[in-house]
């Protein structure tokens, strides 16, 4: 296995792509493709030359989601070589560019625009810099779609599809054996330094906290011994790398209470604001739509209220410690 790496300005810095299969008799594989710009694709091109492959030896395509940043040159590689593309069923139609899936995302998007209560100005530059950045989506591709528990042959390699929806809708790890140990490409599910995004990165996930929060637990689960996420570097620690976000997530459960409790009733873009400050570019839609994950995730617990899109304190007695025990509660 080689283990590629790949420019990334547009979202959250370099990108990891896997080349599988190439040094022995199973079929060549591509965990993930890189975002579809020039530059990207000849750095992955160079990167792939190094190991003897070229675009058009490509027998398949492993894509743990949709965000372009891992899918963008699927269709690229896949008009050269005629790869299949592997995708999870609920990712599969944005992948394969179904114009009725993106205008509902598109809808979807601006109806949140709406509901967070986001300024003029900042909607209008989110707005810009996603337009600007269309593009990095790249070629539409025929998929073959996969959902959880379904195998995929990779030579010496029989990967187990395990389905982790939170920061995608059809985010999926692909765990397999390897000299004695279980290991997994995970996507986003989890990352080395960064908490993946929930709620902003795809406004398809209802209840994305929670069903993030879910995921998190099946990694635990799933007990890897070393993980190789979308971004940076191998993870040696899986099962730790999950409990620390989810912990995380429960200090993030604490501020936003804190935050809605003494300036209270809120928009969920003035929660976001207290959270993270001035926004810019992506982080224009991450930012209120993590916000919003939990908001919708307290008010499920019954430790919010909302109306006409602000949120108070349902039960203004709650301790923090209270507050994480319900919030965790709602989530399982």
């Amino acid at each position: 296995m080689q283990h590629i790496q790949l420019t990334n300005n547009a979202f959250e810095g370099r990108n990891s792509v896997y080349l599988v299969g190439s040094d022995d008799d199973g079929p060549t594989t591509l965990v993930d493709t890189g975002v579809a710009t020039g530059p990207v694709r000849e750095e992955l091109e160079s990167a792939l030359e190094g190991h003897g492959v070229a675009f058009a030896d490509v027998d398949q395509v492993l894509l743990t989601h949709w965000h372009h940043d891992h899918a963008g040159l699927a269709g690229e590689i896949q008009a050269a070589s005629g790869a299949t593309i592997y995708v999870h069923e609920a990712d599969a139609p944005i992948v394969e560019g179904d114009e009725a899936t993106l205008d509902a995302l598109n809808e979807r998007q601006e109806r949140y625009f709406e509901q967070w209560g986001m300024p003029d100005d900042e909607r209008a530059e989110l707005v810009t810099f996603l337009d600007h950045h269309e593009g990095l989506r790249g070629v539409p591709a025929d998929v073959t779609r996969v959902t959880d528990g379904d195998v995929v042959d990779v030579g010496d390699h029989s990967m187990s599809v395990v389905h982790l929806p939170g920061h995608a809708a059809g985010l999926v790890a692909y765990v397999f054996e390897r000299e004695g140990r279980t290991e997994g490409f995970v996507g986003d599910a989890i990352l080395p330094k960064y908490t993946p995004n929930v709620g902003g990165a795809d406004v398809r996930v209802d209840a994305p906290l929670a069903r993030y929060l879910d995921s998190l637990d099946r990694i635990v689960d799933l007990d890897l011994d070393r993980a190789w996420p979308g971004h940076r570097g191998p993870i040696f620690a899986p099962t730790e790398r999950a409990r620390d976000i989810a912990r995380h997530h429960e200090y993030r459960t604490e501020r936003v209470v804190d935050v809605v409790r003494n300036a209270g009733p809120l928009t969920t873009w003035e929660v976001s604001d207290a959270l993270f400050g001035d926004l810019e570019n992506i982080h224009i839609l991450h930012g209120p739509g993590e916000a919003d994950a939990h908001l919708t995730h307290l008010v499920d617990a019954g430790i919010l209220s909302e109306e006409d899109g602000r949120y108070e304190m349902a039960d203004e007695t709650l301790s923090s410690t209270e507050v994480v025990e319900r919030a965790n509660l709602a989530s399982r």
